[in-house]
């Protein structure tokens, strides 16, 4: 069997033919040719709508309690409030730019769930390290896309537990090293919130 060689007209007119082959295949969804620059430095956080887990389990609880950040009042008030259950909102997710999920506690009351201390840990040399702590009440924290966001209601002098008159929203951004606020934003229930 003799092969001939293809003439420059055809090989041109091969391409040409093909080219757009090329494009749909590479441009597919679900596979196809994916042409990737050169690996960066910088950590690459999950996207924030994937659900973290550690791959230890988290004892919020021990956490608290063995970290001396945390003040000796949310310490003596570390008690269950029914049973085994801790007044504590525990989540994960990524906020520190790590590639391992952090640690998100809130601290409350049993009574009316009133935010009394909120914390950060971080994955650092094999174990969580406590990187943000607010125990001014009433305080809760939470992760919103990459960045942090405390939440601290305002009450006045008449206002009860059920109703504040307001509240303050501040977003932290970490930094590498810490946290930096980047915004800060104040609201006002007015009279009618505060009576309703």
């Amino acid at each position: 069997m003799r092969r001939i060689a293809p003439s420059p007209y055809r090989c041109a007119l091969l391409t040409a033919a093909l080219a757009p082959l090329v494009l749909i295949t590479g441009c597919a969804e679900g596979g196809g040719v994916r042409v990737e620059g050169t690996a960066g430095t910088a950590a690459v956080s999950p996207s924030a709508s994937q659900r973290p887990t550690p791959s230890t389990k988290v004892d919020p609880v021990a956490l608290l309690s063995n970290d001396p950040k945390v003040g000796t009042d949310i310490k003596r008030d570390l008690k269950p409030c029914a049973g085994h259950e801790y007044p504590i909102d525990t989540s994960y997710g990524y906020v520190t730019g790590n590639s391992v999920p952090d640690v998100v506690i809130n601290v409350q009351t049993c009574a009316d769930g009133l935010g009394l201390g909120s914390y950060v840990y971080r994955m650092e040399n094999g174990e969580y390290t406590d990187v943000f702590g607010d125990e001014q009440p009433p305080v809760t924290i939470e992760i919103d896309k990459n960045d942090l966001m405390l939440t601290r209601q305002v009450y006045g002098p008449e206002d009860k537990v059920c109703c504040p008159s307001g509240e303050d929203v501040i977003t932290y951004h970490w930094t590498g090293d810490r946290f930096a606020e980047t915004s800060r934003t104040h609201s006002d229930y007015g009279k009618k919130a505060a009576d309703g």
